[in-house]
């Protein structure tokens, strides 16, 4: 047919040209503007640890506090962005605006100490203003993320086959670009704020950030744009109101007999409908039909009585919440990159022959690993996988993000051997009190970014897919956001563990198990236990995964 078959209209508000509109044309420019932010967020997050020890001299402790949090309140972001976009401005209009307060925030920062004199008066300090700042870019980012990453998916209509295939790929080459980006980042912007300056690093920042509002904008004639359906948490709150003023009623044994919009499509526009699922029977009573409902066909009080496809929008949420739980360990895992990898790092040789190597940018390999398993991964090993599940991805999308959970198990097992082996060095060369390096090269941290990287393709491309593909019409945003608000509990869990190690270990005189100088330590403890949790974590993952009920539209 001429037109897509989703819903979805051209800026100027026409059905969507299937030839014109859309595709990877549109889906390309994307992620080239996908790249470019993540390129001009990724190096504050990746080298702040130094910055915050180095430059504003906090201790490795309340630095990777602070990480954690900055990067939790990153990622709670995502969330008034994507309600914004599902309910009110649609996902272009919301992006536009996001990248345009991520920009200016950005441009705060660039300013530097000498600008911020000007300030210091009014807010006492220069570091409240980086705080300021930094936490602005935080929020722009993240606001932006899941509607940029879901209207690229939009642009590849669901009720066609071919396109439909399509959409798995761009996810695999949409986590690509940003790891392209994360590596570019991770070297040459964080060699040059290591060597050139911070000023020099956030003005990059600024200009690669810059580029990529402009790229974005170009594409705008060849976007598939899905209209705002309205705020979906009303939605949810006339279901759980509904049901409650229904809890005495008794459901038909016949679940046709529930309410249900009789038109094409869902009652909410630009909706598919949702097949009736069993489970949950609570949530089915707000769609029992009555005497008066009846007598008043078309003027139902959608406070009083909902249709099926409205109950299972909740239904699923409901579902998806055992699987994002089970996520949660796996983002304070991930977290460990930033943070204690960096510091663990610090306290190694970082040198290879002549040339010295930024503790942050070692993160690179973790990148690296990304770069090259995505296309190896949708290249190579989903066609072997297919040829015997007959899958058109190889594997269920949870059975990707179970593998992902075991190798971020690995990582931590191999990051406590690391560290034993540190210490033990140290003991050695009578560099135990002593707050230098030891002489073991920070090489041998390459396996543990190796695994968490191969953890990475596995567990955060299967989240975004189930999150994207389970994710009722009109709240693909709302539940991206959710996908991505994970990392942000996980980020806050990790600070919450790091705040508990010094009160538990840090007792009759010792200096617990990461004090300011690693070498009187036993961060491998830490990483130890981090491996324990995940192992527990895996399970309850296992058992919520192998009850999930994927959804069925029409």
């Amino acid at each position: 047919t001429e037109y897509t078959g989703d819903g979805s209209v051209c800026i100027s508000g026409h059905p969507a040209s299937r030839k014109h509109t859309g595709n990877w044309k549109a889906s390309f420019l994307i992620i080239v503007c996908s790249l470019c932010c993540y390129l001009a967020y990724s190096p504050i997050g990746k080298n702040l640890v130094s910055y915050l020890t180095k430059v504003l001299h906090e201790t490795n402790l309340d630095a990777a506090r602070h990480v954690a949090t900055w990067q939790g309140t990153s990622y709670l972001a995502p969330l008034v962005g994507a309600f914004v976009a599902d309910s009110y401005l649609g996902k272009y209009r919301t992006v536009l605006n996001r990248l345009h307060d991520f920009h200016h925030s950005l441009q705060l920062i660039s300013a530097g100490p000498h600008a911020w004199t000007v300030w210091v008066h009014l807010v006492s300090s220069q570091y409240t203003i980086f705080l300021v700042g930094l936490y602005m870019v935080g929020l722009g980012y993240g606001a932006q993320r899941p509607c940029v990453t879901s209207f690229g998916a939009d642009q590849f209509d669901d009720t066609d086959y071919v396109e439909k295939t399509k959409k798995s790929s761009f996810f695999n080459w949409h986590y690509f670009a940003i790891n392209v980006g994360s590596l570019i980042a991770g070297t040459v912007i964080v060699w040059v704020q290591e060597h050139e300056g911070w000023l020099w690093g956030f003005t990059i920042s600024t200009l690669v950030v810059t580029l990529g509002v402009c790229i974005f904008f170009l594409g705008s004639i060849m976007y598939r744009f899905q209209k705002p359906g309205g705020s979906p948490l009303t939605r949810l709150c006339q279901v759980v109101i509904a049901a409650t003023r229904n809890f005495d009623k008794v459901l038909p044994c016949d679940s046709s007999a529930l309410y249900e919009f009789m038109g094409q499509g869902s009652a909410n526009e630009g909706s598919r409908k949702l097949e009736h699922t069993t489970g949950l029977e609570f949530f089915d009573k707000a769609t029992i039909v009555t005497l008066p409902d009846c007598e008043s066909p078309g003027q139902h009080n959608k406070w009083k009585i909902c249709t099926v496809t409205q109950v299972e929008e909740l239904k699923i949420l409901i579902r998806m919440f055992p699987i994002w739980s089970a996520m949660v360990l796996f983002a304070a895992v991930q977290e460990q990159m930033s943070s204690t990898f960096v510091e663990q790092g610090m306290a190694m040789d970082k040198h290879i022959g002549s040339f010295e190597i930024p503790a942050a940018s070692f993160q690179c390999v973790d990148t690296i690993t990304v770069i090259v398993l995505v296309p190896i991964y949708g290249k190579l090993i989903v066609p072997v996988i297919r040829k015997f599940t007959g899958r058109a991805n190889g594997i269920t999308s949870p059975q990707r993000i179970g593998i992902g959970l075991c190798f971020s198990m690995f990582s931590m097992v191999s990051a406590a051997l690391v560290e034993g082996n540190r210490l033990q060095i140290a003991q050695a060369e009578g560099l135990v009190h002593r707050k230098v390096a030891v002489p073991m090269s920070i090489v041998w941290q390459g396996p543990q970014y190796f695994l968490l990287g191969v953890a990475l393709v596995f567990s955060n491309i299967g989240l975004t897919e189930v999150f994207y593909d389970e994710s009722p019409d009109g709240m693909q945003s709302l539940c991206m956001a959710f996908s991505l608000v994970n990392m942000s509990v996980g980020n806050y869990l990790s600070s919450f563990i790091l705040s508990l190690v010094p009160v538990f270990t840090a007792r009759g005189g010792s200096p617990g198990w990461i004090p300011d100088n690693l070498n009187e330590g036993h961060l491998d403890r830490f990483y130890l236990m981090m491996a324990g949790l995940s192992f527990l974590n895996i399970v309850v993952f296992v058992l919520c995964a192998m009850r999930y009920k994927c959804k069925k539209a029409f």
